[in-house]
């Protein structure tokens, strides 16, 4: 089982606006690392339909006592990356569940492991080029929307394991390379004049791990609808095996986006493409730096806290100090507040 993102062959105050709903689980010290008592996590293996297409999905659940089932749980959504699965970068899936998500991976048949896996290793490199087309960036879009139209369905259906058990009102997308250009494209990028179609306004903030920038025109005109928060994370060595996007064409994607929200971008010193998966490529001796994955789990729990449970004490940690308190030196972290319309 592959169980990476992507195959490898390849000091301002926040003063929060609206209703602020601190997370009762977290300490009066923020800590974005701090899980749920208990923290059990439990694992639902789904299937979305859109007609014939299939869309397998790995549900990530926190284990709860029976009352406290009442109780929706935001949900996060996760893009996988080219030649990938939704068994991949379950690192995140369960620490967002520890901490009270529900987090929901998607597998995109035509650009997962399907792809690649019966065939031969010199064959492999092709075959995955051919996979990261126009045609399948509009089938993952579409698969992102017929998910979520299972999850509202399940959501109400009697004896179905999540019953009751979502908060749809609060739903954030995320991932990773090719499932980052999915979560630009379904938060409002224009990469060509048709992708406005691929937009779901029921996404209310965006963790884009390895961002492009379109492929036409300029960042800024591509990325100007883009209608949520958004935290963008790359590092200085996240060069695209497929496709030559550069660790400084990657950063054009904070310029790029309006001022109508705010955004955040982490740049880790020394990461490249593979250091947001699960583990190291193919059995490889991991020379990874291990808090890379620290700062990635740390800030994305800080963000879904601040943008989807409205948590001030998370939006005061993330627009202060804290997240130099998980980062090194040389890595690099900016924000851009919205500006009043």
């Amino acid at each position: 089982m592959i169980s990476t993102c992507l195959l490898a062959l390849l000091p301002a105050f926040f003063q929060a606006t609206g209703p602020a709903k601190p997370s009762a689980q977290l300490s009066e010290a923020y800590d974005p690392m701090q899980l749920a008592t208990g923290s059990e996590v439990q694992h639902l293996q789904l299937i979305a339909k859109r007609g014939e297409r299939e869309i397998p999905l790995l549900v990530y659940l926190p284990v709860s006592e029976p009352e406290a089932k009442l109780k929706r749980l935001p949900v996060v959504l996760f893009s996988h990356g080219l030649g990938g699965s939704r068994q991949g970068c379950a690192y995140l899936g369960e620490h967002w569940a520890a901490r009270g998500f529900a987090a929901v991976f998607m597998q995109h048949a035509g650009s997962d492991e399907a792809v690649w896996k019966e065939l031969r290793p010199w064959k492999r490199m092709w075959a995955l080029k051919r996979a990261a087309n126009a045609e399948n960036a509009a089938l993952r879009c579409q698969d992102v929307s017929s998910t979520i139209d299972a999850l509202e369905g399940w959501n109400l259906e009697p004896e179905h394991a999540l019953l009751g058990r979502l908060d749809l009102e609060h739903l954030a997308m995320s991932g990773h390379s090719f499932g980052a250009v999915t979560t630009q494209m379904v938060c409002g990028q224009n990469a060509a004049a048709s992708a406005a179609i691929f937009t779901d306004k029921r996404i209310d903030a965006a963790l884009v791990l390895s961002p492009s920038p379109p492929k036409f025109g300029s960042a800024k005109a591509g990325l100007r609808d883009v209608f949520v928060p958004m935290l963008l994370i790359t590092g200085s060595l996240d060069k695209a095996p497929i496709g030559g996007v550069t660790p400084e064409q990657r950063r054009e994607v904070f310029d790029g986006l309006p001022n109508s929200h705010e955004r955040f971008e982490l740049m880790l010193d020394g990461a490249d493409h593979m250091a947001f998966t699960q583990s190291a490529f193919m059995g490889k001796k991991d020379h990874r730096n291990p808090k890379h994955h620290t700062a990635i789990l740390s800030l994305s729990s800080a963000f879904l806290d601040a943008y989807l449970r409205e948590d001030v004490l998370a939006k005061n940690w993330l627009m202060g100090t804290g997240p130099r308190s998980v980062l090194e030196t040389a890595d690099g972290w900016r924000l851009a507040l919205a500006k009043q319309q």
